[in-house]
């Protein structure tokens, strides 16, 4: 018989340090966006354009990053460095796997999106006298933004639901302290349950803006 008693008081209570925590969630999920964006360009570009080691070393990046569980990353960075002496912030580990991981996907993305650029438009910009630089960033670089925008939002809200296997390396994000808070006071389904709501909250807030941001920058 179903006998369990809510009891939602403890939540309500520690509500500003879950907040807290969600809004950190959110920071190293952006970190991680930021950082797998500059990154992932550069094995984009590695990959279509170079031979030699750095060729192999980008496609060993983005063939670990999307054939490996994010937990593994994640352990590595935590755990595996530590073999070799090298000791990371809980903070530190949960940034670096998440980029790690967004980087090998964003590269991925980023190719596809070059390659639905006309090759014509790399000519034309040559050809105005514009150097090679110029025509990636001025030309290339914002058409294959505006291509990949929305798997940069898919991006983005994955990363803001992955950062809660920090919990397993010691980070205090939303999910690392609503498992702080449930094994003090024992509430939790009302930890859990209140912890999901707020996930939603911060995804759906995610969408909207992005939604909103491309109105604006994509009108034409």
């Amino acid at each position: 018989m179903f006998d369990y008693n809510f009891h939602w008081r403890p939540v309500l209570k520690n509500l500003p340090d879950l907040l807290g925590a969600g809004l950190l969630t959110l920071q190293v999920a952006v970190l991680a966006m930021v950082v797998g964006i500059v990154i992932g360009l550069a094995l984009a570009l590695i990959r279509m354009h170079m031979r030699g080691p750095l060729y192999w070393l980008a496609t060993g990046w983005v063939e670990l990053a999307r054939n490996t569980p994010a937990l593994f990353q994640l352990f590595f960075f935590g755990f595996g460095l530590g073999a070799f002496g090298l000791h990371l912030s809980p903070f530190a580990i949960v940034l670096c796997g998440l980029s790690f991981n967004c980087a090998g996907y964003l590269a991925e993305n980023f190719r596809g999106g070059f390659q639905a650029v006309p090759e014509t438009q790399l000519r034309a910009a040559r050809s105005l006298g514009m150097t090679a630089w110029q025509a990636y960033t001025r030309i290339i670089i914002p058409q294959v933004f505006r291509i990949v925008y929305h798997p940069l939002t898919n991006q983005l809200v994955w990363a803001v639901l992955m950062s809660s296997l920090g919990m397993l390396v010691g980070f205090r994000e939303l999910s690392g302290e609503t498992q702080f808070f449930a094994s003090r006071t024992f509430r939790i389904f009302e930890y859990f349950a209140a912890t999901a709501v707020i996930y939603y909250v911060i995804v759906k807030i995610i969408l909207l803006a992005s939604r909103l941001l491309a109105a604006r920058l994509f009108r034409y």
